[in-house]
């Protein structure tokens, strides 16, 4: 993609809407192998970080799928934080993000409209952008790790798989969020920019 490209794909982004990266993982291995019963693998390192590098078509740099083949459109996923806590209260837990081993976790914003859309994020260093893709379905690990039930809960909220298309930096913190069509923010904590 060469300059041109970059500046038609930033004016189509028209839509701007405030989140918050509100929590960043970087897992170099993976931890739900074998039987749920046995417990994840320990973390061989803190794997919540401050900020993330992101290099296109690649992935997050140090994360487990960075350039794995078996994991094109699909080496980062993103989820929506509102979603998870939705569902801790219908089951009665409170729901730790960290266990649905996602990436970039979002406040403000309905994350499952991003499904088949380019996006972009912006903590400051510079738009990052995104092509979002399939749904990031559950696993049976999330009734083990979270609580009875929501492996079934999450269907349908469990993030959305993509892959950056540039490269960039994400941090925590106040983000812009930009895209080619409206979506729906959560409740209280989103809030769209009108068009210029």
């Amino acid at each position: 993609m060469g300059a041109a490209d970059d500046v038609v794909a930033s004016t189509a982004l028209t839509h701007v809407t405030r989140v918050e990266v509100a929590l960043l993982l970087v897992s170099r291995r993976h931890r739900y192998e074998g039987r749920p019963a046995d417990g994840p693998l320990p973390a061989d390192e803190d794997e919540l970080r401050e900020g993330i590098e992101l290099r296109a078509g690649l992935g997050i740099v140090g994360d487990r799928y960075f350039a794995a083949r078996a994991h094109v459109h699909a080496s980062v996923t993103v989820i929506g934080l509102e979603p998870l806590e939705d569902l801790g209260r219908a089951l009665g837990v409170t729901v730790d993000p960290v266990a649905t081993r996602r990436n970039v976790f979002l406040r403000g914003v309905d994350v499952e409209a991003l499904r088949g859309e380019p996006f972009s994020l912006d903590t400051g260093s510079g738009p990052v952008g995104f092509r979002g893709y399939r749904a990031a379905n559950p696993c049976a690990w999330m009734d083990h790790e979270i609580a009875p039930g929501a492996f079934r809960g999450m269907r349908g909220r469990g993030g959305v798989r993509c892959d950056p298309e540039t490269d960039g930096v994400l941090t925590l913190g106040p983000a812009v969020l930009r895209t080619a069509h409206p979506v729906p923010v959560s409740r209280g904590c989103g809030t769209r920019i009108p068009r210029p």
